[in-house]
């Protein structure tokens, strides 16, 4: 089940991880040998020094806890409701470190550049310091034994403030976007933005717009041009990086559908299915063990190490092999399940599809198929796609057909994109449009939807 969980990035790096610590599992093809035989015969054979069974090798007893495999320890305890917690990240510098390189070139003394490296610290993930200053200062005292005050923290922040990416270390979104304006070269546009943002924050974030014509004395023009030059600006600098503070990974799609001659094709990504063979060299030492005219007790020691590794290997390469089947099964299940909407892209030709549906297809429990679907991504000929993203629950329409939330959720975001921007429709006008379509649905819930795809309410959809 672990294995299944993990995408194949993940999956690597297990293999790889398993590859170095049992000397007995070997990458590659390898002729299969008669190796259960030889366990079988070398266990029966008695020698005129002792007689060794398989009752004599006990391997938990000789062998110590750090010796063992970590999933034998844990795969009894495993609970189906447990998740992978560990996902690999891109090599890199971290957010912070990158921070810190800028400022080995700027003259600090000792006290500024131990607050530099607190402030550094203190930015989150987004690129935001969202403490305050007096806060950090008693932080210092307390922690850095560093006694300073207000004054000489806000210099230093002011510092930290023009590292790059710009904006980053701002106490809030107004001052990271003043922060990110002034690093340009002022035009007029940006100088009107620049007071804007000064003066009238709040209501320019919640589009007050003919309120702001009037307090500033500008025209809908130059409203116009202040607002395109704030909406190039980044809102969270820091949201390049991702995770543990560092630089999003390349996702690397687990399976490809292809459309051949009409028909669709469903490969899983050959980086799922390593080639792996038990160790010749120990099972020779077997064999070894098996001719030898006497057996000693340093003897018998080693051929309770050597079956342990090879247990551990023969185990491992069944694991995979029973990923990869269920990989493949459960993927093949779900492309069949929206044959419509592969063949097409059109997200309104996604069929209602729960966890259920798939696992009864499949005769698997539904704890493994949201394993993989959970963690795994599909190379579609629409794009990359998390295969999650298929599953979604149904409704009525008018018909008392069911149709998908994914679809009713595309139609309400096709009418959002073509209504009026000057004047945008309300959740109770949506809720009106979407029952004249036939998906009767209440304002509540268009509001969730619409939540849930990130869209704004109508007033702040509004645009000049």
């Amino acid at each position: 089940m672990k294995l299944i969980q993990l995408p194949t990035q993940a999956f690597e790096q297990r293999l790889k991880q398993e590859l170095e610590e049992n000397p007995a599992l070997e990458g590659g093809k390898e002729e299969s040998d008669d190796l259960d035989d030889d366990f079988d015969d070398m266990y029966e054979e008695e020698t005129d020094n002792e007689s060794i069974t398989a009752d004599d090798i006990n391997i938990d007893e000789y062998l110590s806890d750090d010796e063992i495999p970590d999933y034998r320890t844990r795969a009894n305890n495993y609970s189906a409701d447990d998740e992978e917690k560990t996902m690999p990240h891109a090599a890199g510098v971290s957010f912070n470190q990158y921070l810190l390189r800028q400022l080995d070139t700027s003259y600090l003394n000792n006290e500024e550049w131990s607050i530099a490296e607190f402030l550094v610290g203190s930015v989150d993930e987004s690129g935001y310091i969202r403490r305050p200053i007096a806060d950090i200062m008693d932080d210092l005292a307390f922690t850095q034994n560093i006694y300073t005050d207000e004054k000489t923290i806000e210099k230093v922040l002011r510092l930290v403030q023009e590292l790059d990416p710009p904006g980053v270390a701002a106490r809030s979104l107004e001052e990271c976007l003043i922060i990110q304006l002034k690093r340009k070269k002022l035009t007029p546009g940006i100088e009107r933005a620049i007071e804007i943002l000064e003066r009238s924050f709040e209501q320019f974030s919640k589009k007050h717009y003919k309120k702001l014509i009037q307090k500033h004395g500008i025209s809908e023009d130059e409203l116009r041009e202040a607002i395109s030059e704030i909406e190039k600006l980044n809102p969270k600098p820091g949201g390049s990086y991702s995770g543990n503070n560092r630089q999003v990974e390349h996702v690397v799609p687990d399976f490809t559908i292809r459309i051949v001659e009409g028909e669709l094709e469903l490969a899983l990504n050959g980086r799922n299915a390593p080639e792996l063979h038990v160790s010749r060299e120990y099972n020779n030492m077997l064999k070894g063990y098996k001719d030898a005219k006497k057996k000693t007790k340093s003897q018998k020691d080693t051929v309770q190490f050597i079956k342990q590794k090879l247990d551990a290997a023969k185990w491992f390469i069944d694991a995979i092999r029973q990923r990869q089947q269920t990989l493949f099964i459960t993927m093949n299940s779900i492309m069949q399940y929206q044959k419509e909407y592969f063949l097409t892209g059109d997200e309104r030709n996604l069929r209602p599809m729960i966890l259920k549906n798939i696992a009864d297809d499949i005769d698997m429990d539904v704890s493994t198929v949201s394993r993989v679907a959970n963690s795994k991504y599909v190379d579609t000929p629409y794009g990359i796609k998390l295969i999650k993203i298929f599953f979604s629950e149904s409704m009525k329409n008018d018909q008392g057909e069911d149709v998908s939330t994914k679809e009713i959720k595309k139609i309400l975001e096709t009418v959002i994109k073509e209504e009026s921007k000057k004047k945008p429709l309300t959740d109770d006008k949506l809720a009106a449009i979407l029952k004249e379509k036939g998906y009767p649905i209440a304002r509540r819930t268009i509001a969730k939807y619409r939540e849930q795809l990130d869209i704004p309410v109508a007033r702040l959809r509004k645009q000049i």
